[in-house]
């Protein structure tokens, strides 16, 4: 896909029934997230004001002013000595999965992160959900955890991979 008609800006709030439906249509396929049922915009509403412009944003991506993808950081462990640190988390529409999106918000990401702070970024990642683990290899992202059977999907013991790279 062409980039140059893609558009990163920080999410609004009226931006929310989106960025939920484009993670709900990750739900069944049990690769990407730990959630067993689609999430409401409501339950949502609260991660949703957790980020901020200039610590820890929350960007969609639009193509033709219709949005295509997201990316969330989201403060690790929650301690003031964890500034430094994000994980951070992508979701693409179905229709535009493959194109290039992933790869266009986690150049972002990178790009920006010491702009916000960062000095680190992580990965949560299910360790078969090659998609993902692919994206973030490419970036340079290594393996700093594994965490064998953590999650049950359907009755299927899934690994949790924690991949890291530093930005500063």
């Amino acid at each position: 896909m062409n980039t140059e008609h893609l558009q990163i800006r920080d999410a609004h709030l009226e931006d929310l029934p989106e960025i939920v439906r484009i993670y709900n249509t990750t739900v069944a396929g049990r690769m990407v997230t730990a959630d067993t049922e689609p999430v409401t915009t409501a339950s949502r509403e609260a991660w949703f004001h957790e980020h901020s412009d200039d610590f820890r944003p929350l960007w969609v991506v639009e193509k033709d002013q219709a949005i295509c993808g997201w990316l969330s950081f989201q403060s690790f462990y929650g301690r003031p000595a964890y500034n430094g640190t994000a994980e951070i988390s992508i979701y693409v529409d179905e229709s535009y999965r493959g194109c290039g999106i992933g790869r266009y918000l986690m150049e972002k990401a990178i790009e920006d992160g010491p702009s916000l702070g960062l000095k680190t970024l992580l990965g949560f990642i299910f360790g078969h959900n090659d998609p993902s683990l692919n994206l973030f290899r490419k970036f340079g992202f290594e393996k700093w955890a594994h965490l064998p059977g953590i999650a049950e999907l359907d009755g299927i013991e899934r690994d949790l991979l924690i991949l890291g790279k530093r930005i500063d």
